[in-house]
């Protein structure tokens, strides 16, 4: 754990410059800036690859089991999905509203910009074998994202904001290393290494 925290540097997870008077971002500031700069980040890599980059349809807070369907399947709970049908990103906002409270303001900094990598996935087709391969490639774009991010100046550190990032990962991941599951995502270390490299190496190494 100790050599992986050192590799991820220090992650700016606040924006910069705060609106905050006392540079204390909120919750929505943090939304609204992960999803803008994740957006923002994506478009000029596919414009730097002579493609075009499709914005969401939409961005859907939910309370509960009240979120939207995704191709006929119900929201959940406590989760945040991208759905390839309609095109959109929707996440419980009490779930992770509660994450930025207790874990950090980092913690919207993983879990946006890792739905925007299935968006991703979705627009360059790529192709698994395993959902959990899908997962972690989506922690990697995450690390490049926000890689990219801290390094151009749309994001600056903060102390502990590793520590946040690291916790996040860690908190998400699958009990057990069983990758033939359907709805694995890799252990939390498996997590924390896919983010890392992306953050160290950028999102061409996902």
């Amino acid at each position: 754990m100790l050599a992986l925290a050192s590799s991820l540097l220090s992650c700016g997870v606040s924006r910069a410059p705060s609106m905050d008077p006392q540079g204390d971002d909120s919750f929505d500031d943090d939304l609204r800036a992960a999803r803008t700069l994740t957006e923002q980040f994506w478009k000029q890599q596919f414009d730097q690859l002579g493609r075009t980059y499709q914005p969401i349809n939409d961005f859907i807070p939910y309370s509960g089991s009240s979120g939207p369907s995704c191709d006929g399947q119900p929201a959940v709970p406590n989760n945040a999905f991208y759905c390839p049908a309609g095109h959109f990103i929707a996440f419980d906002r009490d779930w992770l509203e509660g994450l930025w409270s207790e874990m950090g303001d980092g913690s919207v900094y993983v879990v946006i910009p890792h739905e925007f990598g299935h968006s991703i996935q979705a627009q360059l087709r790529s192709g698994f074998e395993l959902n959990v391969q899908a997962e972690l490639q989506a922690d990697c774009y995450a690390g490049g994202t926000l890689s990219a991010l801290v390094g151009s100046g749309a994001l600056r550190a903060q102390e502990g904001d590793e520590d946040e990032l690291l916790l996040s990962l860690a908190a998400a991941g699958d009990p057990s290393d069983d990758w033939l599951n359907p709805a694995a995502h890799g252990t939390g270390e498996q997590r924390q290494s896919s983010f890392a490299r992306g953050y160290r190496s950028g999102v061409d190494a996902c």
